[in-house]
């Protein structure tokens, strides 16, 4: 018998296997299906055709291409929208990620009661989302609220955080990068924990002091964890809807409205719902996530090779 031919019961354990493993494969695809590409699918319809709500429930919308993303572009809420959602992404990303650092590099040097704190820590991150704005709307309150009295202890006047376009928009900020600090913390001390201790030892025998080691060891072996990281949190941050709606609803005149929440005013938040113009603005949120992960993934590719 010819040793190089599989036998017919080798070819059979194998069709064994390969059918074994689309049986594991089944449920992942089948929920990958259903709740990403379906949404995405009917998102993009959507924004390809002209929906009313009679239209919407009959499914007969005329195609109108890019009508309704030209529609968005020359729409003059869309330009400050654009603006509102860059600051609150690099505002939120810079200080989630600079906070979470040195909590980490804090927490990192396992003190006595280090595991119960960076633990309590966490509380942000496991609190429902409606129940985090609601607390802050609460200490952000004009009139009532924990902030504006501590402000008026030491003499100055009360801020209208919510409710003045000055200020909204900082609110909105303050209490996202009060959520995302947790994710930062643990994801950020995970990656410290790989850093071999013997590296920092020798540093400090050639001399080298806290900061030196720091940016010396600790930053640049940190970097693939960092890059992740912001990644992340830059695709989280992007699609921040619930914070800026109980807080502030997008408001004072649109002073804290964002490409997020302006996607759901237009397609939920009239009366004559704009269906197309507020998938469109939703897969405009998609393209540029969808962007940064490309970017990301090329950079690793190149380091990976380097």
């Amino acid at each position: 018998m010819d040793r190089g031919l599989p036998t017919t019961h080798t070819r059979q354990t194998i069709h064994t296997r390969q059918w074994a493993a689309w049986a594991f494969l089944t449920p992942v695809t089948l929920y990958l299906a259903l709740f990403y590409a379906y949404p995405l699918y009917r998102n993009l319809d959507l924004s390809l055709r002209d929906y009313t709500v009679r239209s919407f429930v009959q499914g007969d919308a005329p195609f109108t291409g890019l009508h309704n993303y030209r529609t968005v572009f020359d729409d003059p809420a869309f330009a400050p929208a654009l603006l509102h959602t860059v600051v609150f992404t690099a505002v939120c990303l810079a200080f989630q990620y600079a906070i979470g650092l040195a909590l980490a590099v804090f927490f990192n040097q396992h003190f006595r009661l280090s595991a119960t704190l960076r633990a309590l820590f966490l509380v942000p991150w496991l609190l429902p989302l409606i129940v985090s704005a609601s607390t802050w709307s609460w200490l952000l309150n004009s009139d009532s609220g924990l902030v504006n009295a501590l402000l008026s202890t030491v003499g100055i006047d009360p801020v209208n955080w919510l409710t003045s376009p000055t200020w909204s928009l900082t609110s909105v900020i303050i209490a996202n990068i009060w959520i995302g600090i947790p994710f930062n913390l643990v994801v950020l001390h995970s990656g410290l924990q790989s850093i071999p201790a013997g590296l920092y030892e020798a540093a400090a025998l050639d001399g080298a002091g806290a900061w030196r080691r720091f940016w010396s060891i600790t930053f640049p072996l940190l970097r693939p964890v960092s890059a992740i990281t912001l990644l992340l949190g830059l695709v989280y941050t992007l699609k921040v809807f619930d914070i800026i709606w109980i807080m502030t609803k997008g408001g004072p005149a649109g002073a804290s409205t964002t490409l997020a929440t302006w996607s759901y005013q237009l397609g939920f938040g009239n009366l004559l719902p704009a269906f197309g113009p507020g998938a469109a603005v939703g897969n405009l949120l998609v393209v540029a996530a969808l962007a940064f992960g490309l970017v990301y993934a090329r950079v690793q590719r190149k380091q990976a090779l380097s």
